[in-house]
């Protein structure tokens, strides 16, 4: 094996005029993936439903030097997968990295829940988790140089939780599935198959975990005792984690879930 790397560590995070889809592109992980791997200098596809959100997130990530496409569509169908592909094809050249953020969660008692909600969760989930998956899979295959494909997984697909979770908490167990059949399908292809599996990072919907309100402290309290690192998590926490699997430098891994949670997997 060539240690020629070694001339240059940094270069196995370079993606540099690579071409990266981030379904979800809207919303806080799908944002911040746009724009880190935009920072990096790769092209960028926003997919999701509403064009206005997604022309400002573009016009961030055009600020920090990406070149961007915006797709008002989210992965909710196949025809609406293979166009997502299709404008990244037509406008770049082609597909190296796929970013899964599109994603759905209704909290409800079990005995609470009506059907029509789970089947929502699973579908947004993990349907359309596969089925982006598989169109632009079909894509990395055609083209032959391999590829990057990034799931959104959760510490919650391990763990369980006590408040009306169950909906979320196997679909996200069913994207880890994915993830790990997929890394061995397309084992021998170049493509690897990972997901990132946060737990609470700063977002709008997260703001007022970070406050110093009572119900705030008292919230993160009660969280922080299983958190190691003894924080909540920041969007930074999160760049690392998804350059690393978006590179060069996780070619040998694989059907993996990667925690950016502190540790809080780990207890």
């Amino acid at each position: 094996m060539s240690d020629d790397f070694l001339k240059n560590p940094l270069g196995l995070f370079d993606i540099r005029g690579k071409t990266a889809i981030i379904t979800g592109a809207s919303g806080a992980f799908g944002a911040l993936s746009a724009k880190t791997l935009a920072g990096a200098g790769a092209n960028v596809v926003l997919a999701a439903s509403k064009a206005d959100e997604l022309k400002k997130v573009a016009t961030e990530c055009e600020k920090l030097g990406g070149k961007t496409e915006i797709v008002a569509l989210r992965p909710s169908s196949e025809e609406n997968c293979d166009k997502i592909v299709k404008a990244a094809v037509d406008k770049f050249g082609g597909v190296d990295i796929l970013v899964v953020a599109s994603g759905l969660n209704k909290v409800s008692k079990i005995v609470d829940q009506k059907t029509e909600d789970f089947l929502d969760v699973m579908d947004a989930n993990v349907t359309q988790s596969w089925l982006m998956a598989r169109a632009a899979g079909r894509q990395m295959l055609k083209q032959g140089r391999g590829g990057k494909v990034i799931l959104t997984s959760s510490a919650r697909g391990l763990l369980g939780h006590p408040a009306g979770y169950s909906a979320y908490c196997a679909s996200k167990s069913a994207v880890d599935g994915i993830t790990k059949a997929l890394g061995c399908e397309w084992g021998d292809t170049g493509i690897t198959v990972n997901a990132l599996g946060p737990t609470v990072f700063r977002s709008p919907l997260t703001a007022w975990m970070y406050e110093d309100t009572e119900r705030a402290q008292t919230v993160r309290k009660g969280f922080l005792a299983r958190v190691p690192k003894g924080r909540l998590g920041e969007p930074a926490d999160l760049a690392g984690p998804l350059l690393f699997l978006a590179s060069k430098a996780s070619d040998f891994y694989t059907g993996h879930i990667l925690y950016a949670d502190g540790g809080y997997t780990a207890g």
